[in-house]
């Protein structure tokens, strides 16, 4: 399976442009749906969670109370290690299992924290959803209600624009331009991942 991993920052349109491939018959394979049905009620990981942090993780549905797990982690850099050592390889497997069964002719994996996470090897291609930082800003603050200040603290926590453009094959400009002249985009990008998904076929 050819696998294009497509990645980029908070607010950069990383959904939107992972629908629009969809649209177009494409599978996609998304890391943080992955991330949360590892920790689903009844999985060894979760069980594991609430071993190490308490029955306080745990909502009243039997769930995983994210907030409180945030704030276990927050200022303790041994269990947030301890936490990606957990989850990290689970995720990875299920992303991989998933790609391995697509049956379109490529895939796109859906990684916010690929480059974070140096998770590259894992695709053929990187396409990187780019915007500059002002947008991202706007659009995080808009979104998701949080102050400019929260907004940029989660900016500060991930790969810079510079560091996320430096580990791209592809670069998608979702801030200039109309919606069409972006879908135009997409639509040379989606003929330029067949043809190469189609010489790796023949390849095999």
């Amino acid at each position: 399976m050819y696998v294009v991993a497509i990645t980029g920052g908070i607010g950069s349109g990383k959904t939107t442009i992972a629908n629009r491939f969809a649209e177009l018959g494409i599978e996609v394979v998304d890391a943080d749906i992955i991330a949360r049905e590892v920790v689903e009620p009844g999985t060894p990981a979760l069980a594991a969670i609430a071993d190490h942090f308490g029955q306080d993780v745990i909502s009243s549905d039997g769930r995983l109370d994210r907030r409180r797990l945030r704030e276990h982690i927050f200022s303790e850099p041994a269990a947030k290690a301890w936490l990606n050592a957990l989850l990290h390889p689970l995720i990875r497997s299920e992303m991989l299992r998933q790609c391995a069964a697509a049956e379109s002719p490529y895939c796109l994996l859906v990684v916010p924290l690929l480059v974070e996470n140096r998770l590259t090897s894992l695709a053929d291609r990187v396409l990187v959803i780019d915007v500059d930082e002002e947008t991202q800003i706007e659009r995080t603050c808009r979104r998701d209600g949080v102050s400019r200040a929260q907004a940029e603290a989660i900016l500060a926590s991930q790969a810079n624009r510079g560091e996320r453009l430096a580990m791209a094959d592809d670069v998608l400009d979702n801030q200039s331009g109309t919606s069409e002249t972006i879908r135009e985009r997409i639509l040379a990008l989606h003929q330029t991942y067949l043809a190469f998904a189609s010489q790796q076929a023949r390849q095999q």
